[in-house]
């Protein structure tokens, strides 16, 4: 199987969850046992030899690739969720929305000093998201080896909040193809 197979496997949804969005809905893609194999596959072909400790992955298309990464990469799994949704005392990161802000949230003994970090997303649109990630970490003195995308919407340029880490993405979009 190919990228490109991959990304045909990928199907687009118009005007969801509002008019004007093109959706990526990786459920086609997941539910295709040689995609889906490939896709995580592809995700940690090249973290196989940087050690990695721990991957981390926002809910929740995030944790079904993050936790087959890790599983792949022998490293732990961090889920980052949305405030209040962790059991225990956390560290948090506020990030501009369209319209607002949101707060991610992370155990605050999640990730140990020094501890070489992957970051695993579906995907990459404004890059908001990731970026308050990457907060996260730096507050718990983790060491960001890269991140890692299925996904990416070239147009949105999400890439930018990011230039400072290694940056894989496997997919790529413009905005409006199908």
């Amino acid at each position: 199987m190919k990228k490109s197979d991959l990304k045909n496997s990928i199907r687009s949804i118009p005007d969801f969850p509002k008019a004007g969005i093109l959706f990526r809905d990786i459920t086609t893609l997941l539910k295709d046992k040689d995609a889906f194999k490939k896709a995580i596959d592809l995700l940690a072909k090249n973290y196989r030899k940087q050690n990695i400790d721990t991957v981390v992955a926002v809910e929740s298309r995030g944790f079904i690739f993050g936790a087959a990464v890790a599983y792949k990469l022998k490293a732990g799994f961090v889920p980052v969720r949305k405030k209040g949704k962790l059991p225990s005392k956390t560290i948090s990161a506020t990030y501009a929305l369209e319209y607002g802000t949101d707060t991610l949230e992370m155990h605050e003994d999640a990730i140990s000093e020094g501890a070489r970090v992957l970051i695993i997303d579906d995907l990459l649109a404004t890059g908001g998201t990731v970026k308050a990630v990457t907060e996260l970490i730096q507050k718990l003195k983790g060491q960001i080896i890269g991140i890692a995308f299925l996904i990416e919407l070239k147009d949105l340029k999400g890439k930018d909040k990011l230039k400072e880490y290694p940056l894989l993405s496997i997919v790529k979009f413009k905005e409006t193809e199908k």
